[in-house]
């Protein structure tokens, strides 16, 4: 597999910010809502992902708020790159990403951005992030705790991506796995308690 790293500004900019808008549509608060479950920021942890939809009890939109988040991750880097290339492509994928962390409309309180890293992941390097996804269900099937899932995942992923999809994608991987770990630190002082609750557990009181 042969990768084109010319860098032209312009279209990584654009790229960049056409990715964040596309990012930054909250898709589990649009679920949530059309699921009858109010604002999604209410409810358990806060978050706007697919695993606080998920507590509203609502699993089609907890599946819809998935796929959507991980699709707009995808679909950013693939427009890029067919317009652009893969540099282009990088700076898209991390601007769906930031997109979902910081949305403009939700006053840059968004996500955690595991679903559109996976997202992300798969569109750059489909057989890294197959690999990302596999880690995650096996770690998930041991422990049954989905923040360890994500942290197991997102730490293993720059090394799938530097022999599955190369250096640039792997650095822009690594800072994106960087920043799960800093939206998690929450969760990570939880696991440090041994108080982060299971799938299908309770919810945490607090984040």
């Amino acid at each position: 597999m042969t990768f084109d790293y010319t860098l032209d500004w312009r279209t990584c900019g654009l790229s960049l910010v056409i990715g964040y808008l596309l990012g930054s549509i909250p898709f589990g608060l649009i679920f949530a809502w059309l699921a009858g479950a109010g604002d999604v920021r209410k409810i358990g942890s806060g978050n706007i992902g697919a695993t606080n939809v998920l507590r509203t009890g609502k699993r089609w939109a907890a599946v819809l708020t998935l796929v959507f988040d991980g699709g707009k991750g995808a679909a950013a880097v693939l427009v890029a790159h067919a317009l652009y290339g893969d540099v282009a492509a990088a700076f898209a994928g991390l601007g769906a990403f930031l997109g979902h962390l910081f949305p403009v409309w939700l006053r840059f309180k968004g996500g955690k951005g595991v679903a559109t890293f996976l997202g992300v992941t798969l569109a750059l390097a489909w057989p890294a992030g197959l690999l990302v996804a596999a880690t995650w269900l096996v770690v998930a099937a041991i422990w049954r705790i989905s923040s360890l899932s994500a942290l197991i995942a997102a730490a293993l992923a720059p090394l799938y991506m530097l022999y599955l999809g190369g250096p640039v994608n792997a650095l822009l991987i690594s800072l994106m796995a960087l920043l799960i770990l800093v939206m998690h630190r929450q969760n990570v002082a939880r696991l440090s308690r041994g108080e982060e609750p299971r799938i299908g557990g309770a919810k945490p009181s607090s984040t």
